[in-house]
């Protein structure tokens, strides 16, 4: 007898795979999740993600409860090694062009505790945990043969897979499987990455504190009501066991704990880390794909990687079930490399620019520091780009139509804007189409968009939709259900005729 397939296989359940599990979820697709672990990972480990990544956890589900567990960061203080204020780059905890604060800060155990509970409202999927995932074997393009065997007893098992998704961190067995290796952007340096929690409140400015010292570097952070983290470059000859016991770290760290004392503070963790800038130089063969830290690995410099793979969750999954349900062409999940690729290997880049920028140099770089970091407010629209928390459009693919010229909205977000009846883009999109024109609409044009399982956006004058369209020098765009811009035009009626034939798969499950 014949196995039977499983439509999607995910290696991983950290945020990256239960991102994409949750979202398959939605389109009714049968997932399997496999997972080394019982339960949640219970180190910390990422503390921030921006507003365009809290968009995503709302179409997740999860915003409002993401909201109870997390803190708005005020912004960024570059400090010099006496910790005097160089420059402040300000973000309020006002909500941006996404609907939410642009920076975040939180507890990754805590985050996947809600990902994983969230989970269990989509009964197409499963999660696996305590297995080890030991072969991913496929050939000729057909189905995928995935080899696993159970922690706890011994037995090997396999199951067979439409698709696969490597979701299976930086050490990925699938990566390896389908050939790919990592390509080193050149940027290497050892931290040392501490937790620490007290019922004292430091009194710090509530934003991220780096300290622009090429000696020690250092990063601090407060991530809840009673967690601060901090990061230190380690010194030659010096690892995390050094610093295991608050002794020899409360030094480090007293310039900002001022007069709490030591047996206030309590370690929930000190680790190395080598933080790296590296990209896989294929992320997908056949039928198996890799996302997260599988596919890239960046600087935290920036506050970006989590959120790289969310991303790539979410520019996958939707093509995945599409295709799965026969409403766009198999050649289209082409379109995920081609998009993701340059666009995490631009943020890596930018990732490690930031960091050697405030680390590099010597005494020279210091004093070049003290000079250039006061005045970055004074360099035309840097300010503004600095707080502005958009990211690079996508390359042009099948899926995204920019042009000769490459330049309009075609590849960029469209902001998760309020409407005029007091919801956000988002509540009617519901991951589906959307086709946002600020033309006069025929009731045979909303009927047709309807009729194709997408959702008609008009974007009267004054509203912050119309506003975007104009700068976009276009009356329509075409919203991909990712939130991408795939293509705009002066009339929307040409847009219509590019949505995907309809089928069940349009109709998303919140």
């Amino acid at each position: 007898m014949t196995a039977r397939t499983i439509p999607v296989v995910v290696i991983g359940a950290g945020p990256t795979g239960l991102t994409a599990a949750t979202l398959l979820g939605q389109y009714g697709v049968e997932t399997l999740v496999l997972d080394r672990w019982e339960s949640v990972y219970p180190l910390p480990r990422a503390v921030h993600l921006d507003d365009e990544i809290h968009r995503l956890l709302g179409r997740l589900g999860v915003a409002e409860e993401f909201a109870a567990i997390s803190r708005p960061a005020h912004g960024l203080r570059l400090l010099d090694r006496e910790l005097r204020v160089l420059a402040e780059v300000r973000r309020g905890a006002d909500l941006g062009r996404h609907g939410h604060p642009e920076a975040n800060m939180f507890d990754q155990p805590q985050l996947e505790e809600l990902l994983r509970t969230n989970l269990e409202r989509h009964p197409t999927v499963t999660l696996r945990g305590n297995v080890d995932v030991t072969a991913v074997e496929q050939s000729g393009g057909g189905p995928v043969r995935v080899r696993l065997t159970d922690r706890s007893t011994g037995e090997t098992s396999s199951v067979t897979a439409g698709y696969v998704l490597g979701c299976d961190g930086a050490n990925s067995l699938t990566r390896s499987t389908i050939g790919s290796t990592m390509h080193d952007l050149g940027f290497a340096q050892r931290w040392l990455v501490v937790d620490v929690a007290t019922d004292t409140d430091l009194h710090q400015w509530e934003g991220v504190h780096q300290v622009c010292d090429p000696v020690r570097a250092a990063t601090y952070m407060r991530i809840g009501a009673r967690r601060y983290r901090w990061e230190f470059q380690l010194l030659p000859g010096e690892g995390a066991d050094d610093y295991r016991d608050m002794t020899r770290l409360h030094p480090l760290i007293r310039p900002w704990t001022g007069n709490v004392p030591a047996d206030e503070l309590e370690i929930v963790r000190t680790a190395e880390y080598t933080f790296r800038a590296q990209i896989a130089d294929r992320w997908r063969k056949q039928r198996v794909f890799l996302l997260g830290d599988a596919a890239h690995l960046t600087p935290p410099f920036i506050g970006q990687g989590m959120g790289a793979g969310l991303r790539d969750a979410a520019n996958l999954t939707w093509k995945l079930a599409a295709v799965l349900d026969s409403r766009l062409p198999e050649h289209v999940l082409d379109s995920y490399e081609a998009e993701r690729r340059p666009h995490a290997r631009s943020m890596i880049t930018l990732a490690k620019l930031v960091g050697t920028a405030m680390t590099a140099g010597g005494d020279t770089g210091s004093a070049l520091r003290r000079l250039l970091a006061p005045r970055l407010h004074r360099l035309p629209g840097l300010s503004n780009r600095i707080l502005d928390s958009r990211t690079p459009a996508l390359h042009r693919s099948a899926l995204v139509d920019r042009g000769l010229l490459g330049l309009g909205l075609a590849g960029r977000l469209c902001p998760n804007a309020p409407l005029p009846d007091g919801r956000r883009l988002d509540d009617p999109a519901a991951g589906r189409y959307a086709l946002v024109t600020s033309a006069a609409v025929t009731p045979a044009l909303r009927s047709e968009v309807h009729d194709r399982g997408g959702v008609l956006v008009t974007a009267p004058p004054g509203t912050a939709l119309h506003r975007w369209l104009r700068r976009g020098h276009t009356a329509a765009a075409l919203v991909r259900p990712d939130g991408t811009v795939q293509r705009t035009a002066p009339d929307p009626k040409t847009l219509c005729g590019l949505l995907p034939a309809p089928s069940s798969c349009g109709r998303v499950r919140a």
